[in-house]
């Protein structure tokens, strides 16, 4: 009974993760912005708290490779959820392809794809460096993209 009691277990920890992503990707109309907007910028924040820890502990004489190794991957996680938002949430749902016949929609369409692939590039490099321009850089376009997105 406590073999199939784990097995069960086992299986939802195993599915949750595609019940939890797979909630964003149905026509449920449930979509709030600004938490996304606040995520964004949350993530922002804790890349560049991994990135000064980085620097600090790999400045040490004596070098705590346990955890470097914990904020480079702590870095990434968040560089990765950051992407994760600008694709699925607004690449993939909020941002709808326009008709090119119609310039002034379509201008607006491309400059709102143009600012989220910077921010995707940016928070890549994030992932590759302990660079803070890059997250300075996605400060600004995390502004810009709210911008051209929000209604006035």
């Amino acid at each position: 009974m406590l073999k199939r009691g784990l097995s069960i277990l086992a299986t939802i920890a195993l599915l949750l993760p595609v019940i939890a992503s797979a909630h964003c990707q149905i026509p449920c109309g449930i979509y709030d912005d600004e938490a996304r907007f606040k995520l964004l910028n949350e993530h922002i924040t804790t890349i560049e708290k991994s990135m000064k820890l980085i620097a600090e502990l790999s400045a040490e004489g004596e070098k705590n490779y346990n955890q470097i190794v914990r904020w480079v991957t702590n870095k990434e996680d968040h560089a990765q959820q950051f992407m994760d938002i600008v694709t699925a949430y607004f690449m993939a749902q909020r941002i709808k392809p326009v008709d090119p016949s119609d310039t002034e929609a379509h201008a607006e369409y491309t400059k709102k794809v143009e600012r989220l692939h910077q921010m995707l590039v940016y928070a890549m490099k994030c992932k590759q460096t302990i660079d803070k321009a890059n997250t300075e850089k996605l400060k600004k376009l995390v502004s810009d993209f709210k911008e051209l997105y929000m209604p006035k």
